[in-house]
């Protein structure tokens, strides 16, 4: 096995079930774990700071020589409850829109949206911690994250862009995927993969753990992780991963570079 291999995987619920796959598996003895909001994963990876990342897949085409490792992602068919646009007013009222600092590929889903669906043109504004108090009449914003649990009942207007996506091309949308920056061995990959799986299969165990440390957490995580997380990387959703490069090249907000897919 890969000795030492440095690995960021994003902080939020949505992660939970590969984190205790990983944890409870004969891997953690031989990385070094860290846990970072998507952008973070995403800077360590380009930077070189880590070896492994689950990065925002609008990521990967940035990236000199990217392998995606494993056989699970962060997608969704359908609505995935935690990437939204909050907005008082209806689209066509919209005037101004706030893009989440946290993850680059839902900035460019809603901008992909926005042009080739809702056939809108907001103003964009890059927004700083905080912002959420700026979203109000026909100013909106997006929310991605453990935030939107709370937040999405303060709108009278919620746009899940999972479902958006879902609607324009009849595809699903995958938003992070597992992505090395160099070669790792296959029984590394192997090894990786069987302990992603086995969180996976283990939900109501990852709910009780969860529950055990926030008593008092009224989030139905059980609902969320079957119903609005879909963790296989098939082939619709490669599919659909390729599409949305595919949109972002016409809009000129990626370059296009080869994948390579080693699982």
């Amino acid at each position: 096995m890969d000795k030492n291999l440095k690995i960021s995987a994003v902080s939020y619920l949505n992660t939970l079930p590969f984190l205790y796959g990983i944890k409870n598996s004969n891997i953690i003895e031989n990385i070094d774990f860290e846990q970072d909001i998507p952008s973070v994963c995403a800077s360590k990876l380009l930077n070189n700071k880590v070896d492994i990342a689950l990065v925002p897949v609008a990521v990967i085409p940035l990236m000199k020589n990217p392998f995606i490792i494993s056989d699970y992602c962060i997608g969704a068919s359908g609505k995935v409850k935690t990437v939204l646009l909050l907005s008082d007013v209806p689209l066509a009222e919209i005037k101004s829109i706030y893009l989440d600092y946290q993850s680059r590929t839902s900035v460019n889903l809603i901008k992909v949206l926005a042009e080739k669906y809702w056939k809108i043109k907001p103003e964009w504004i890059n927004a700083q911690k905080g912002y959420e108090q700026n979203i109000k009449e026909n100013k909106a914003g997006l929310i991605i994250g453990d935030r939107t649990f709370h937040l999405q009942k303060k709108y009278k207007y919620v746009y899940d862009l999972a479902e958006e996506w879902e609607k324009f091309t009849g595809l699903p949308f995958v938003f992070a995927v597992w992505t090395a920056n160099k070669p790792v061995s296959q029984d590394f990959i192997h090894d990786f993969n069987t302990a992603l799986s086995y969180g996976i299969n283990n939900i109501n165990e990852v709910v009780g753990e969860y529950h055990k440390n926030f008593p008092h957490s009224s989030i139905d995580l059980h609902e969320y992780f079957t119903r609005f997380i879909s963790y296989k990387f098939d082939d619709k959703k490669k599919q659909a991963m390729y599409l949305f490069f595919k949109e972002l090249n016409s809009m000129g907000l990626l370059s296009k570079k080869i994948i390579n897919f080693t699982t």
